[in-house]
């Protein structure tokens, strides 16, 4: 494992993961172009609630995807279909449930968020639509999942790419031929969520599946394996609670300071998934690495892997916050050109340069760890972080308002970084009691 090899599995992976948050990308800056902000801030509120209900079951990916590298790593291939088939039925249970409670979920939203009564409508317009998308896209991210921990890095590009060209071909076909406005970018939404699905799942019964012989019910729902399985989604779960507290403390105090802020908030918040994505490919390359670091007992992988993960997030940190600076202005432009928001934009913007430095190294570990399945310190770190935010949010945003949000955020980014550093050493441990093991440096993906 070396620099080369480590990049050749990172970029198809980061090029892959960040067209995850190209659907409320694409979203925001359609509707961005329209001379009302009231569509923008209705797509910010609508983007934001589907966010909270897909991160907190955005463990279904990541913990298939460490499961599935493990089985991998083992040979072990019917443990690799459970990997997939377990946590595909859990998607499919919680994306129904969702459908059904879909009008609380709304009333709870708005009332929660409490915008404007123009965004008002077109968030519950743009919920109203995106909804039924739910259950296929919790079933995407265990497909997604599973095709990354098997190390099919082109299948998974290849899908995620298709679902955001075709969802931007979509919504400006919607918004810009056939005038449907929000309706317009949540019905592309809608469709390209499903499509997707089943082009996926598609390919992994016809490529991979189909070949196995489906283990037994009693395998399906064994005891140990569902209870590791629900231990680390349960501390992955808890993570992204954090995580999404801090989201929605953040939309809506900005909204509290008007819509043209929370337009504003919403373009820079958008800038900041797509840097947080970047990373997040790092983290999934480290997760695949260290999950076939441990099926197969290899600590020098797992070591060299661990080394390559820092340095790679410490140094494309750096060149995002540089090209960031650099071309903001552009960047600004392509969410929107409505003077009020740019406005916003620009005033708070130099906020963002501090985050790829701040997060790189808790979001590029926290594929370590769940590469080992050891959820514990994630959670524990993102608490502790949690913490650090409302303790800033307490006494700097009465005095500095919406900067004082964006310094609670930063904050919050660096504790996630030095908080889950801190458990390594634990994990190294915990990982390879021993020196003994398997040291074959050429072992790779």
């Amino acid at each position: 494992m070396n620099h080369r090899s480590y990049l050749a599995l990172a970029i198809p992976l980061i090029i892959s993961t960040i067209t995850t948050p190209l659907l409320g990308a694409v979203d925001t800056a359609v509707v961005g172009q329209l001379p009302d902000p009231a569509y923008l801030g209705g797509v910010a509120i609508g983007t934001v609630v589907f966010n909270t209900l897909y991160w907190l079951f955005g463990f279904l990916r990541v913990s298939t995807s460490g499961f599935a590298a493990q089985a991998l790593g083992a040979n072990d291939d019917r443990e690799g279909k459970l990997a997939f088939i377990r946590p595909f039925l859990l998607a499919l249970a919680v994306g129904i449930v969702f459908i059904l409670l879909q009008g609380p979920i709304e009333r709870i939203s708005l009332n929660l968020m409490d915008p404007d009564a123009a965004v008002r409508l077109y968030a519950a317009e743009y919920l109203g639509i995106r909804i039924w998308g739910i259950p296929f896209t919790l079933m995407n991210y265990v497909i997604l999942g599973w095709l990354m921990g098997m190390a099919k890095i082109k299948v998974s590009l290849l899908l995620q790419v298709f679902m955001n060209v075709m969802n931007i071909i979509l919504a400006l076909v919607f918004v810009h031929v056939f005038e449907w406005g929000v309706s317009g970018v949540a019905i592309a939404t809608l469709l390209s969520e499903m499509t997707a699905f089943f082009i996926g799942l598609f390919i992994i019964w016809n490529a991979f599946l189909h070949r196995l012989e489906m283990p037994p019910l009693k395998e399906m729902i064994d005891a140990s394996s569902i209870k590791k399985m629900m231990s680390v989604n349960r501390d992955l779960f808890i993570r992204t609670l954090c995580l999404l507290t801090v989201f929605n403390i953040f939309t809506a105090k900005g909204a509290s300071y008007g819509t043209e802020v929370l337009a504003a908030n919403a373009v820079l918040i958008q800038i900041h998934y797509m840097m947080a994505y970047f990373f997040d490919g790092l983290a999934n390359a480290s997760s695949i690495l260290v999950g076939k670091a441990v099926g197969s007992r290899n600590q020098l992988l797992y070591k060299k892997t661990l080394l390559l993960s820092l340095q790679w997030g410490v140094l494309t940190s750096l060149l995002m916050a540089a090209c960031y600076h650099l071309f903001r202005d552009s960047i600004f432009t392509f969410f929107t050109r409505i003077p009020s928001v740019m406005e916003g934009a620009h005033v708070y913007g130099s906020w963002l340069v501090l985050f790829p430095i701040a997060a790189s190294v808790g979001i590029v570990f926290y594929g370590v760890f769940t590469g080992a399945t050891e959820a514990a310190p994630i959670r524990n770190s993102m608490i502790y972080s949690l913490i650090a935010f409302l303790l800033t949010l307490h006494f700097f945003v009465p005095v500095y308002q919406n900067h004082g949000l964006w310094l609670a955020f930063t904050i919050f980014s660096l504790g996630r970084s030095i908080f889950l550093s801190l458990y390594i050493p634990q994990l190294n441990k915990k990982l390879f009691p021993k020196r003994s093991v398997h040291l074959e440096s050429n072992e790779m993906v």
